[in-house]
């Protein structure tokens, strides 16, 4: 029995995380998703996916001081940079940084400091291409920010507002993983055949720069853009409803029923009321689950990551176009917990194909 896209099919055997989309249920090493998203920062839920364990207190300042000292783009990095076409994507420019990346010593098996290495250079890279894009000047990372807070600044020349940085570090550790995706798959594959860590990082990106994987929630803020010019909630919702329209950011193809990324995101931005964006896309929220329940009562519709994603993006004025290259910066985690973890207990990836074609006479 062939199983397209290999959906259905067990391929490792994985302590890294539970996605049960029956049940809405996201698990990270023996932890809901969701509370290390409300309780830890982003450099502790990296160090937990790669390690298991929590950072005691010498171990998390170790840990968070080499990530901050792997912000720093080189004299050369930042002149491949620059030589790059002025249309190539920002996708294109992170998988060709940290290609380059991999010329340094990286060898089987994957090591941490390998790690920090890579996910501690991704924002750097996308803050500078950005701010050279559009003709800022480029500001160095600050190292008494978090990692969140420091990519934010680096983007847009000034700290972030605190809500900001919670939301985005909030969006940052409940996307830094997900299960066998396309890309932690590409990743991992690589890997198997004992191929260095940025050979394996790059291979994902790859991957994740495919619009059916990392591509950016234009739709749903073209709803939420359109809602806020109507100034009507319900008016709007109703009519694409009654015009059989897809609500966009509402379900999901693995979670049948609550997104426990979306659950969490929407907790804990709904302390956020004095922020307009945010208190708009709770309302936004609100209304379409009840108006979803009366037009398709025999489906369970709620918001997925998606919705929120866009939500926070509009929040904190991140353009668009930097919508999957942030998914990517966060992601990096969980690829690099998958390399590890490869590494590990290894054997190469090489599942079998049916033939389907003609033969000779």
């Amino acid at each position: 029995m062939i199983h397209a896209g290999l959906e259905g099919i067990v391929a490792a055997d994985s302590k890294i995380s539970l996605v049960d989309g029956k049940n809405g249920l996201l698990v990270y090493r023996g932890e809901w998703a969701k509370k290390i998203a409300k309780e830890r920062s982003f450099e502790e839920a990296a160090y937990f996916l790669w390690n298991g364990t929590y950072p005691k207190a010498e171990e998390l300042e170790r840990f968070t001081t080499s990530l901050s000292e792997a912000r720093t783009l080189t004299k050369a990095q930042k002149e491949i940079i620059d030589r790059l076409p002025a249309n190539m994507d920002m996708m294109a420019v992170i998988r060709t940084m940290l290609s380059a990346k991999g010329s340094e010593k990286f060898s089987f098996p994957a090591t941490h400091d390998e790690g920090i290495c890579l996910l501690g250079i991704v924002p750097t890279i996308i803050a500078y291409r950005y701010r050279s894009q559009n003709d800022l000047p480029f500001l160095e990372p600050d190292t008494s920010l978090s990692h969140v807070g420091n990519y934010l600044y680096m983007l847009n020349g000034e700290r972030a507002e605190n809500n900001h940085v919670q939301a985005l570090t909030a969006y940052f550790i409940l996307t830094m993983e997900h299960g066998l995706n396309a890309s932690t798959f590409t990743a991992r594959v690589i890997a198997s055949t004992e191929s260095d860590l940025a050979s394996a990082v790059t291979g994902a990106i790859g991957a994740m720069k495919g619009p059916l994987h990392g591509g950016a929630p234009t739709g749903v803020i073209d709803l939420l853009e359109e809602i806020k010019q109507d100034g009507d909630v319900e008016k709007v919702l109703r009519r694409k409803l009654d015009n059989k329209e897809k609500l966009m950011g509402f379900g999901h193809r693995v979670y049948k029923t609550k997104d426990p990324r979306a659950v969490a995101l929407s907790e804990i931005t709904s302390t956020f009321y004095d922020d307009e964006e945010f208190a708009m896309a709770h309302e936004v929220e609100q209304t379409a689950v009840r108006l979803l329940q009366e037009y398709k009562p025999d489906r369970n519709l709620f918001a997925n990551v998606e919705y929120y994603a866009a939500a926070i993006l509009r929040a904190i004025d991140l353009p668009t176009e930097l919508f999957t290259p942030t998914f990517t910066a966060a992601r990096c985690a969980g690829w690099i917990a998958h390399v590890y973890e490869q590494n590990e207990n290894n054997r190469i990836i090489r599942p079998s194909s049916v033939y389907s074609g003609s033969m000779p006479e």
